[in-house]
């Protein structure tokens, strides 16, 4: 199962393993020299650009195949058979205001510099723009460019590049999604940088071998091109893929791990056949949450530290600890109702949110993980060498105190998050009442709830019931003191509002239909479209000192007459009239005649 991808503009069969390889076959060794002549050339805008702007990441000049293509993405101007050098200068995101200052100063260095050179400036985010929306054409096309600066960004987005050409090559029809992450896509990223890699692989429709089998197989495959791809790319940066089967990813997907959290939310595909981007879009949309036994299984992972470090190293000791404090501390952020923010930010995050803002934590547990993180950083980094017996237990005894603590603070952000919901649905459901009875207390809302809607059955007794559930719940809630409030009254009071909400708003809808058919004339007319005579069905709606007209029933055009003049109008200004509730007339004066004449030509009236 092949998969291409259609160019915007051509329409042509795009292939995304052979695009760079035909890249590297389009330039000849002749092309290579000129290029070679025109890096001396700009050595001197180089240095001065640099200077001038040590926020730059990288410059790169675009060889004559990929120069094309961005000819015909960017829709570059030019005289017919001129010839051009496109040189891309790349900047941080937070560097972004920097942009025209950059693009004057480079046209004033490039001044008399033949053949012409057209300068590119992007940020690092305008990159990552042009993946989301899937031209890899392009993105492999500036990742083919010829270095004359980088702090490091351009050489691993080459090296991923060709390791994902080297991977499509090989085995296209089972990889779903090949994405970039970790400090490439932050932007922090260095000559001697990782450069992390998401690899998710098919495996729905095995088989001949078993799942493990597939993975163990493409794993081995795909971290032995790493090396390749970094020697073709000429540069230092050590490839780190991480390779997923897709069933296991997709698991790890619906609990919202905060690893596949994070890398979702950051990713950048290289390459996707229509998976990464709708997960990414879900995640926007916040359709990605954790499921409660999601939380129970990361809060269990720190439980059983204790057990798991016994039986380990001092690297596996540390390592363990250190998830077994993050991984749970990233569940309350989520149960909190935050993304998980990334290991190296977690600490502060922790502590500004529980310690600082709702003061629900002691400073002394967030200092406790922030002290986790530091060690386990500077262990991964060489900078501590060994870890002793007396500071292992020290450690063990501070993250099982540091779990038994976040078991309490997980109660208190569910107690937090109840009296949340609560007040949100009580808030909800009176600010209905309050469009549909007017503004009133509590007591006096009620009342009128009662006289208004229910004696006059314009809605059953069951909604006055649910009504007052809410209203006791929110005052057992404000008398509760030690989370007295449990996970059935908040699943009644979901009941009860969802209910409730459902029938006001439909009640609602009918009133605002009675109201506007109070005003309502239908009119029949005789209009042209195309060269043809077709019939019409339109609206006018009366009031005191202005007419509505609705030309087309089927659109939401809207005009109205007033004061002899017949202008644009809306459906809000619509809905303010008809919620001034004025006595009805359905009164057509001569005037009104005159007018509709204007607009109609002909026409019938339908009471």
């Amino acid at each position: 199962m092949k998969m291409a991808k259609k160019t915007e503009k051509s329409g042509e069969k795009y292939d995304s393993a052979k695009a760079m390889e035909n890249l590297e076959k389009q330039i000849p060794e002749k092309v290579k020299k000129e290029i070679e002549k025109i890096r001396d050339n700009l050595k001197e805008f180089r240095k001065s650009i640099v200077k001038k702007f040590p926020s730059i990441s990288a410059i790169g000049i675009l060889p004559p195949p990929a120069a094309k293509i961005i000819e015909e993405e960017e829709e570059v101007e030019k005289e017919k058979d001129e010839k051009l050098i496109h040189v891309i200068i790349i900047v941080p995101e937070e560097k972004s205001k920097e942009i025209n200052k950059i693009k004057l100063e480079g046209i004033k260095l490039i001044q008399g510099i033949k053949p012409k050179v057209w300068l590119h400036v992007k940020t690092s985010k305008q990159l990552w723009e042009i993946c989301f929306d899937g031209k890899y054409a392009l993105i492999e096309a500036i990742s083919m460019s010829f270095p004359l600066y980088d702090k490091g960004i351009l050489g691993a987005i080459r090296a991923a590049s060709i390791h994902k050409t080297l991977v499509l090559k090989k085995f296209e029809r089972y990889v779903v999604s090949y994405v970039l992450a970790g400090s490439v896509v932050r932007g922090d990223t260095t000559k001697t940088s990782d450069v992390d890699i998401f690899v998710v692989v098919d495996d729905t429709d095995v088989k001949r071998m078993s799942r493990y089998e597939l993975k163990e197989k493409l794993r081995a495959i795909i971290y032995s091109y790493t090396v390749e791809a970094s020697e073709i790319a000429g540069v230092k940066n050590k490839l780190n893929p991480q390779i997923y089967i897709l069933t296991e990813f997709w698991e790890a997907v619906k609990d919202a791990h905060p690893v596949i959290f994070t890398f979702i939310r950051d990713g950048v595909p290289l390459y996707d056949r229509g998976a990464f981007m709708p997960w990414k879009l879900l995640l926007k949309m916040g359709k990605i949450k954790p499921s409660p036994e999601a939380i129970d299984m990361f809060m269990s992972l720190g439980e059983r530290v204790a057990k798991n470090v016994q039986k380990k190293l001092n690297d596996i000791v540390t390592e363990d600890i250190y998830w077994g404090v993050l991984t749970p501390s990233q569940a309350l952020l989520m149960l909190y109702g935050l993304p998980p923010p990334t290991p190296k930010e977690t600490p502060l995050m922790f502590k500004k949110i529980f310690v600082e803002k709702e003061k629900l934590l002691e400073k002394k547990y967030s200092d406790i993980l922030e002290k986790i993180v530091t060690i386990y950083k500077k262990y991964e980094h060489e900078e501590i060498k060994t870890i002793t017996g007396k500071e292992i237990d020290v450690l063990l005894e501070q993250s099982s105190a540091y779990i038994k603590r976040l078991k309490e603070l997980m109660t208190q952000i569910e107690k937090k998050a109840s009296e949340q919901e609560i007040s949100k649905i009580y808030d909800t459901i009176f600010d209905l009442l309050k469009g549909l009875l007017g503004k009133a207390s509590e007591t006096v809302m009620l009342k009128k709830f009662q006289d208004q809607l229910i004696k006059k059955a314009k809605l059953s007794l069951r909604n006055l019931a649910n009504l007052k559930k809410i209203i006791n719940l929110k005052k057992k809630y404000k008398k509760s003191k030690k989370g007295k409030i449990t996970k059935q009254d908040i699943s009644e009071a979901r009941k009860a509002a969802h209910e409730l909400i459902s029938n006001l708003i439909e009640y609602g809808q009918r009133k605002e239909l009675l109201e506007v058919e109070k005003h309502r004339i239908s009119i029949i007319y005789k209009t042209k479209e195309e060269g043809k005579e077709i019939k019409k069905k339109g609206e006018i709606l009366i009031f005191d000192d202005v007419t509505f007209i609705v030309p087309d029933v089927t659109t939401d055009l809207i005009k109205k007459i007033s004061k002899g003049k017949i202008i644009e109008s809306s459906k809000e200004e619509l809905k303010k009239i008809l919620a001034k509730k004025e006595k009805i007339e359905k009164r057509i004066s001569p005037e009104l005649l005159t007018q509709l004449r204007k607009f109609f030509g002909k026409f019938e009236l339908i009471f």
